[in-house]
């Protein structure tokens, strides 16, 4: 390892404060994994739940960190911990879609039954809170959605990130917003 790598990789590990931890953690030591656990998992279930779902989040966010202490040792303190898993998190939740999607579309004639149905329009006067009206999205406006409006990616990161132009994107987030308001007003 070069010295001007070892050097970044210091500078970083002692500018995030999970930086420590973190070294710790991916040398082996369980309790330094606890640590950055019970430092990141409030937000790691939340993102997990607003991407696929309350019914999935909980397994969801168990897989999330058992990839993590997998992989701890492919961090290398370029970036703070919470910004790896954080990233580690979206990939595995699109992931676990897609091959969900794979799955039912074996199981489902007709391509897209689903994406022409006008979403359930709510009683006037019953008001919904946001994380139930996120369950009425497709499953592609929600990732539009979370990833936009709620974690701050742009939509050139989210359009390579699922293998979709930034136009549709773009769209994806328009029609996740309309569904939304229907729900909420």
């Amino acid at each position: 390892m070069n010295l001007r790598l070892v050097s970044a990789l210091r500078v970083t590990i002692s500018t995030d404060p999970l930086g420590p931890d973190a070294a710790m953690a991916g040398r082996g030591d369980p309790e330094a994994f606890e640590r950055l656990y019970r430092a990141t998992c409030d937000r790691i279930h939340a993102l997990a739940r607003r991407m696929a779902g309350p019914a999935a989040a909980d397994d969801l966010t168990q897989e999330i960190y058992l990839r993590a202490w997998n992989k701890l040792s492919t961090f290398r303190g370029d970036a703070r911990f919470s910004t790896w898993l954080h990233r580690l998190a979206v990939n595995l939740i699109l992931g676990r879609r897609e091959t969900m999607r794979r799955r039912e579309d074996r199981f489902r004639s007709g391509e897209g039954v689903f994406e022409g149905m006008a979403a359930r329009i709510g009683r006037p006067g019953l008001r919904m809170d946001f994380e139930r009206a996120l369950e009425h999205l497709p499953p592609r406006a929600r990732t539009v959605f979370v990833l936009y409006d709620v974690e701050g990616y742009p939509h050139d990161e989210i359009a390579d990130q699922l293998g979709i132009t930034v136009g549709t994107s773009k769209s994806q987030l328009h029609r996740a917003r309309m569904i939304l308001r229907s729900h909420l007003d």
